[in-house]
């Protein structure tokens, strides 16, 4: 009797069979974080992102090559100026974008188990955020950020934040785009972004925009069909920033001094997408969209359907 107890018991108290072990979930991706840019002349930079656009610069940290910037544009969301002495003169000048994550090492692991590759642990950068780098389909950098209680980014919180901003949102980056099914896996699929709208001139699709899963800023794929010439690096890859009104952003920015070396904003005009938008230049000609939120008569423009081009390898500056 007691043998069959034994059995009894020891089969009661034997843990059940639970299968292969569950895939780590993706965490919350809560919106862009920041572009990063090189720079050739940091004073310049400063003075169009600062003086002219009238944000202000929280903190920097020296590099062996120069000085790094940070351009506070509200409390989650900033532009990086890297030295340009950094990368050879015809590199690119877009570094990486960034998103904000609420658990960076979650990611990492759900990622790695997507097989994207990764470091082999979640770093603490210099100023005190969690961080690493991936790479996309089409060689563009990606940082994955999280803002811990004791870095920087949050111990700013409601400071460097002046009047004199003319946009307080950054609604979204805009990337080359060479590898679209497998740009589409990557940021949809595996990082759960949303396609909300595409579009282009004609029969020919240009641009397709995809939103955060957990917030209101999306990456905007800018398709080509050829390699790009070094001035279509410098206006593909940009920023926008959102405004109520573009025609009174306008008025005020011409108050204001346009650094030496920037080229001419183009006129406003209304976009494919039906908002209207004025394109600003930094000194290195990198792209700055002033862009209004919704369509000039609040009707909403449909999607192309035109084809996305056919795949092409990742971009090399042409010209």
């Amino acid at each position: 009797m007691f043998f069959v107890m034994s059995l009894a018991l020891s089969g009661a108290t034997a843990p059940a069979d639970a299968g292969p072990p569950a895939e780590p979930r993706r965490p919350h991706i809560l919106g862009i974080s920041h572009a990063a840019f090189y720079v050739t002349d940091l004073a310049k930079a400063r003075a169009f992102y600062e003086g002219f656009l009238g944000y202000a610069s929280p903190f920097s940290l020296p590099r062996k090559q120069g000085e790094l910037v940070w351009i506070k544009l509200n409390d989650h969301q900033s532009i990086e100026l890297f030295p340009g002495s950094e990368v050879s003169p015809a590199a690119d000048r877009l570094y990486h974008i960034a998103f904000e994550t609420d658990d960076a090492e979650g990611m990492r692991l759900y990622l790695q188990s997507k097989g994207i590759a990764v470091p082999p642990t979640t770093s603490i950068g210099k100023i005190g955020n969690k961080n690493y780098f991936i790479k996309d389909p089409n060689g563009i950098t990606v940082e994955i950020v999280e803002y811990l209680p004791e870095g920087r980014t949050m111990r700013e919180l409601g400071k460097f934040l002046p009047d004199s901003r003319i946009s307080t949102h950054m609604t979204h980056v805009g990337v080359l785009v060479g590898q679209f099914e497998a740009s589409m896996k990557f940021y949809g699929e595996i990082l759960g972004l949303t396609e909300t709208w595409r579009g282009g001139p004609g029969n020919w699709l240009s641009w397709v925009n995809l939103r955060v899963p957990d917030g209101t800023d999306y990456v905007e794929f800018m398709l080509y069909d050829k390699p790009p010439t070094r001035d279509e690096l410098l206006t593909k890859h940009h920023i926008c920033l959102e405004v109520a009104d573009v025609a009174k952003a306008a008025e005020t920015l011409r108050t204001r001094q346009l650094p030496d070396g920037c080229k001419p904003p183009t006129a406003m005009k209304t976009g494919v997408n039906g908002k209207r938008q004025i394109n600003y230049f930094d000194p290195d000609g990198t792209r700055v969209e002033i862009m209004e939120p919704r369509t000039f008569d609040g009707k909403p423009v449909p999607p192309s359907k035109a084809p996305p081009p056919a795949p092409l390898p990742p971009y090399q500056p042409a010209g």
